[in-house]
């Protein structure tokens, strides 16, 4: 027994001293930098001067009553309530295209993916020339076709729904892969027995996959979900938070008052409040995919 034991401990040794490299960079690159944050968020530092004052709760409360914070505040949420319901569906309806396999599947799965291991800084960039009202690719096909031009960057009323459309492009494969994975775990066998009972394509979908097929959804959703509410780079890169602050989100106008302006203890402090909002978020949507799994296993 206590050489059972001595065993076991030199294997918790040996797993402790593997695990110790990544637990460093952990805490010295992830954990330290979020207490320092929050600490930095009660103070008034000056990146530039180095001066910092204690001014408590000053920062949070100075952001609710800075209208540029309340509209970067609005923009994040259009932006997520927007793209993760779109992505999902485009995502799902991808999935069940390629899922039927056939000639091409492989191919057009590649196609669908590559977007996503590209840099979304280089692939915003490329976007950013194609769709320039005087040398872009796309809006010279567009004239040579007599087609009505828009400038999409720069139009207030499109410019947010154009950010959109390139982040759906990027992301709708990578997503696209995930649920084809989780479709493959569906059996055949279910759905082979309700098509013998007379489900149609549309019910079986909807009694059959879908339930299923909940687990990826939500983690889809969930993921995307995070992400959205901390875009950047395509903001940055395509519209710098133009035109008229429509496409400004919070972590791009933290950045602004941040590393422009050098106001570090206000921008920490916009930086926890959308850290609060993505945690209610998350808590939210997870506890409604628990109480989804609840049901279904009452129903079964």
């Amino acid at each position: 027994m206590a050489r059972s034991y001595s065993l076991e401990r030199s294997k918790a040794l040996a797993g402790a001293a593997m695990a110790a490299p990544s637990v460093l960079l952990l805490v010295v690159f992830v954990v330290c930098p979020i207490f320092s944050s929050l600490a930095m968020s009660f103070s008034d530092w000056n990146l530039l001067t180095n001066e910092s004052a204690a001014v408590g709760l000053g920062n949070y409360a100075k952001a609710f009553g800075d209208g540029r914070f309340v509209n970067s505040l609005v923009n994040t949420v259009v932006f997520t309530a927007v793209y993760v319901p779109l992505l999902a569906v485009c995502a799902l309806l991808l999935a069940l295209a390629l899922d039927r396999g056939g000639r091409g599947s492989g191919f057009f799965q590649t196609v669908f993916f590559l977007p996503s291991v590209t840099s979304i800084a280089i692939l915003s960039i490329v976007w950013r020339f194609l769709l320039d009202m005087d040398v872009g690719l796309v809006m010279s096909w567009a004239k040579g076709l007599g087609l009505r031009t828009v400038d999409l960057l720069r139009d207030p009323n499109r410019a947010m729904g154009t950010v959109v459309g390139i982040s759906l492009w990027r992301w709708a494969g990578f997503n696209m892969v995930i649920l084809l994975g989780g479709l493959k775990t569906v059996p055949r066998e279910l759905h082979e027995a309700s098509e013998i009972d007379g489900a149609g394509p549309v019910r079986r979908f909807f009694s059959v996959t879908l339930p299923l097929l909940l687990p990826s959804l939500s983690f889809v959703v969930v993921t995307n979900l995070i992400s959205s509410f901390q875009v950047f780079d395509q903001v940055y890169v395509l519209t710098k938070g133009g035109p008229m602050f429509r496409t400004e989100t919070i972590v791009y106008y933290a950045y602004y008052r941040g590393f422009n302006l050098f106001e570090m203890g206000y921008a920490s402090a916009m930086t926890f409040i959308l850290f609060l909002l993505i945690m209610a978020c998350t808590l939210f949507q997870l506890r409604g995919y628990a109480r989804a799994e609840r049901e279904r296993g009452f129903s079964s």
